[in-house]
């Protein structure tokens, strides 16, 4: 499998390059050369395969042979270690919970995945690689879990100060070694820019092995594939009819990634994205007029993003054409104030504890399922409820009980280097750090 740049057809690598590379010339996101289908028996029996053979029977084509077989079963294997459960939320809304991995979100999936991948290929490596990755909240976490302590490798974290959870923050800012965190003095954009900067700068890049692990990388999107099949394994064994699928929606890699699984063979009636009040591609979908704005903070701020990267992926795999594409996605923005509302009601009718990331799924959801009577869908649970205690507290009336595999961690100290959006603070930092 070749991968090429969306924005220089002619730049053309494969899965090692582009997972060590990250992005091509000109901040250009790398793509599949072709879209491989899956086998219709194979969907259609899911329930008759292993969770770790369906995880590997998704990714093998997009690796092909750069990995031998039995290492990417283990590295697949390793990758979906923990629960992955679809539970019934009511009637028609159910949730897949993702949030059951070592920093209890869903990018345990896809940064477990590309941590595993980037050491092997750089197993042999002699310069010493720097991971540089900006977060909204949860990848930073499971970026600095995935690369923890491994020889060769520095991770440098940049996320917005005073905008993410506590919990968040100290996953980011408390192990130490080889993980650096850097509070930047703005947004998350702001955060993603200073990054693509990095990554096009010829002083840094002569001086520095760098990488990403943003969902921008092919083998931190790729993956996410994986729990949509599982999803879809526990529906079949629930419902006969195809599910609309609702995806929490921020930087669009996660949706993307289900997307590609859909045209690849994954039943899906419909697919929603759920965003915050940072509504740029709900407002694209209605107008098609895709206007990028700074993003503003919201309790779900995972999401708050107002320049989606890998929207310009989604849009390559329905060929640009915007028909194609409203009529399998569409976008919902739930305000802050709905998506307490939503938490509180789920909670106080259903039992069920949502964040506010699956409270604007939920919402979301339900707005469609109100306009399509008969249909049913899954939202994604991307995070834990209790790296958001302020606002599911103050909804429900409860206290969330910290995880014991928090507990450690939770007592750590933070460590942190407050910079402001500025290239060139970055640029100071990863120069002299080396």
């Amino acid at each position: 499998m070749k991968y090429y740049n969306l924005k220089d057809r002619e730049e053309k690598v494969d899965f090692r390059t582009a997972t060590i590379k990250g992005q091509g010339k000109d901040k250009g996101l790398f793509f599949p050369e072709n879209i491989p289908s899956f086998n219709e028996e194979f969907i259609q029996n899911l329930h008759q395969y292993s969770d770790e053979e369906i995880a590997y029977q998704c990714m093998k084509d997009f690796i092909g042979n750069e990995i031998p077989v039995e290492i990417l079963k283990k590295i697949v294997a390793e990758t979906i270690s923990f629960e992955i459960p679809l539970r019934k939320i009511n009637d028609d809304i159910s949730v897949l919970e993702l949030f059951h991995g070592p920093t209890l979100a869903f990018k345990d999936i896809g940064a477990g995945f590309m941590s595993r991948c980037l050491s092997y290929f750089l197993e042999n490596q002699q310069k010493k690689v720097t991971v540089l990755v900006a977060t909204s909240g949860d990848t930073g976490g499971a970026v600095a879990h995935g690369f923890y302590d491994l020889p060769g490798i520095d991770v440098v974290i940049l996320y917005p100060k005073n905008r993410v959870s506590p919990v968040q923050e100290k996953q980011l800012t408390a192990l130490g070694k080889n993980i650096y965190a850097l509070e930047v003095n703005g947004s998350f954009d702001d955060c993603q820019g200073l990054v693509k900067q990095a990554f096009s700068n010829e002083e840094i890049n002569s001086r520095l092995f760098l990488t990403s692990a943003n969902s921008i990388n092919v083998a931190r999107w790729l993956p996410q594939q994986i729990y949509y099949l599982l999803a879809l394994k526990q529906w079949q064994q629930q419902e006969n009819k195809a599910p609309v699928i609702c995806v929490p929606s921020g930087n669009f890699g996660n949706i993307c990634a289900g997307i590609l699984a859909h045209l690849r063979g994954l039943p899906a009636e419909h697919f929603i994205a759920a965003c915050n009040a940072n509504d740029v591609i709900p407002v694209y979908l209605k107008t098609q007029n895709f206007n990028p704005k700074k993003a503003v903070a919201t309790l779900s701020n995972a999401m708050d993003v107002g320049d989606p990267s890998n929207f310009v992926r989604i849009l390559k795999l329905f060929n640009n054409e915007f028909e194609a594409l409203k009529n399998k996605i569409s976008g919902y923005s739930i305000n802050d104030q709905e998506t307490i509302q939503t938490i509180t009601k789920v909670y106080n009718k259903n039992h069920y504890i949502l964040e506010p990331h699956s409270a604007v799924a939920f919402a979301s959801l339900e707005h469609y399922l109100k306009k399509n009577p008969g249909k049913k869908g899954f939202i994604l649970g991307t995070a834990h409820p209790v790296k958001f205690p302020h606002a599911v507290e103050n909804a429900i009336n409860t206290k969330i009980e910290i995880p014991q595999s928090l507990n450690t961690l939770m007592k750590k100290e933070k460590k942190t280097v407050e910079i402001n959006a500025d290239f060139e603070e970055l640029k100071r930092f990863l120069l002299d750090k080396n």
